[in-house]
């Protein structure tokens, strides 16, 4: 080494300690917190200070970062655990929870392990709230179940400051005795509504049949009436054609009928010779004299 630096060294040493002191001093108050994190600060073994996200102070020498805990939401391993229903069904549950930390003061003195005691806890709600329930309302009631138990497990850990942002209900398995119990039980439940169903289409054909013999009934009744009413009109108009027209008017109807009742039977059908009796002749004869009677 130059005798000049050496000099310099021997001059200046007890500057050159104090500025190294005040580096450190310096690199010893200041605290950078990332964003996912938060420090605890002690000071002599007790709770000082909790650092947030950016630049931060302490005293240095005096207090120290003893925790850097992580604010980022975390995930528990999936858990398993036996519980059983209402009407004493065995079944196994499989949870789910995440939660995140947001107060690391209470979460570092209050607790050892947050995720063995989190585990617990779920264990403990989820066995007591199906406890509660029957079989068919865990399979058919599992939104209303996951928010019942992630309130509770809210209220549980609320002292250890976290904050359970989910609890999911991933799984209900039942062992082989009780799904064959079930399966069997389906089978009887499908088999009585297509009982049910058949007999309804059985009692709805025959209400549609009572219907269709009950519409025919009615159309037929007016049919009648409008026939006695046609019959009534006829009646009618040839009695006031007699009042008016005297009894030549009735004989001219009646030959008139003899007269078409001859023509249908000589139109009908394989009547290739007729032989007709002379009062048959007779109803020719009185029609036409009635009508050259009518016409003078």
């Amino acid at each position: 080494m130059p005798p000049e630096i050496t000099e310099f060294l021997t001059q200046n040493t007890a500057l050159l300690v104090i500025a190294l002191l005040l580096i450190l001093t310096v690199f010893r108050a200041v605290r950078v917190v990332p964003q996912s994190e938060k420090f605890v600060v002690e000071r002599f073994g007790r709770l000082r200070a909790v650092l947030g996200p950016g630049i931060n102070f302490i005293v240095p020498f005096i207090d120290r970062v003893a925790h850097r805990i992580s604010v980022l939401e975390r995930q528990l391993p999936n858990s398993r655990q036996d519980a059983i229903t209402a009407d004493n069904v065995l079944v196994q549950v499989e949870t789910s929870v995440f939660y995140r930390i947001i107060e690391p003061e209470k979460t570092v003195y209050r607790i050892r392990d947050i995720d063995a005691a989190i585990s617990t806890t779920v264990a403990g709600i989820v066995r007591s709230e199906i406890g509660t329930m029957e079989l068919d309302h865990v399979q058919s009631n599992r939104a209303q179940l996951i928010e019942r138990v992630k309130d509770s497990v809210a209220d549980a850990v609320d002292d250890w400051g976290i904050e359970v942002t989910r609890a999911e209900i991933l799984d209900v398995n039942l062992d082989d005795a009780t799904r064959a119990a079930m399966l069997q039980q389906l089978n009887a439940e499908r088999a009585r509504r297509a009982q049910v169903t058949e007999a309804e289409g059985r009692r709805r054909a025959v209400e549609l049949a009572a219907d269709g013999d009950l519409y025919a009934a009615e159309q037929q009744a007016k049919a009648k009436r409008i026939l006695a009413e046609a019959e009534a009109f006829a009646t009618s108009a040839m009695a006031e054609a007699i009042r008016q027209g005297g009894i030549e008017a009735a004989q001219y109807q009646v030959a008139m009928r003899q007269v078409d009742a001859l023509t249908e039977v000589g139109t009908g059908p394989g009547k290739q010779t007729l032989v007709l009796p002379a009062a048959a002749l007779d109803a020719f004869t009185d029609a036409f004299k009635l009508l050259r009677g009518a016409g003078k």
